[in-house]
């Protein structure tokens, strides 16, 4: 039965990074905010938020993420209205893509909000990467072009690194890509370990 490793941390903590390292050594990676965005783009979903969200979170007919993210993240309730659509729609995705993984001893599944949304109950293991605040914010600010409030707005949704450790089995201080690199390292022995063991 394929393990399911959940990789999780902070907006701009650098997780992605670490789950494209986990997949260069070939284990399958399912990166849960990527799937989705692009089930955000299915008019199943569309049709949903259009009913709960009206039609000002669209310009054209197009969704914009930036008004959605502006009236969720402003309202714990909307966004709990909004993980409701999209939840159950990645849920299902997964589960597909899970199937196409099952001679993996292994997957990673990385998500931000890997224990507000109670995925992590489905994981065997859990790894959480940690970087500093201060370096979280400008990574975003740089790679999303929104402004530090809504950054902190999206910081304080989620839960903190001493709550997201405190339920981890292993801890990536993502303070340099080098020394991050070699935590990845030593998990996947550990991970060689358990599996020659069960």
């Amino acid at each position: 039965m394929t393990k399911i490793i959940g990789l999780t941390g902070g907006i701009g903590s650098g997780k992605t990074t670490i789950a494209n390292y986990f997949q260069s050594f070939g284990i399958p990676v399912y990166i849960a905010d990527d799937e989705a965005r692009k089930i955000m783009q299915s008019s199943e979903i569309i049709d949903a938020i259009k009913k709960v969200f009206g039609n000002s979170v669209f310009e054209n007919d197009v969704l914009s993420r930036e008004k959605l993210a502006e009236i969720v993240f402003n309202g714990p309730e909307k966004l709990e209205e909004l993980n409701k659509i999209i939840h159950p729609a990645v849920k299902r995705h997964f589960d597909q893509w899970l199937l196409q993984h099952a001679a993996a001893p292994y997957i990673i599944y990385e998500a931000a909000i890997l224990f507000e949304s109670g995925n992590y109950k489905r994981c065997d293991l859990i790894i959480t990467v940690t970087t500093p605040v201060e370096s979280r914010i400008q990574r975003v600010l740089e790679r999303d072009k929104t402004t530090r409030e809504l950054v902190l707005k999206r910081i304080n949704a989620q839960w903190t690194d001493e709550q997201r450790i405190s339920k981890s089995d292993f801890v990536i201080e993502n303070t340099s890509i080098e020394a991050a690199k070699l935590e990845v390292v030593k998990i996947l022995k550990i991970l060689k370990i358990k599996q020659n063991e069960s």
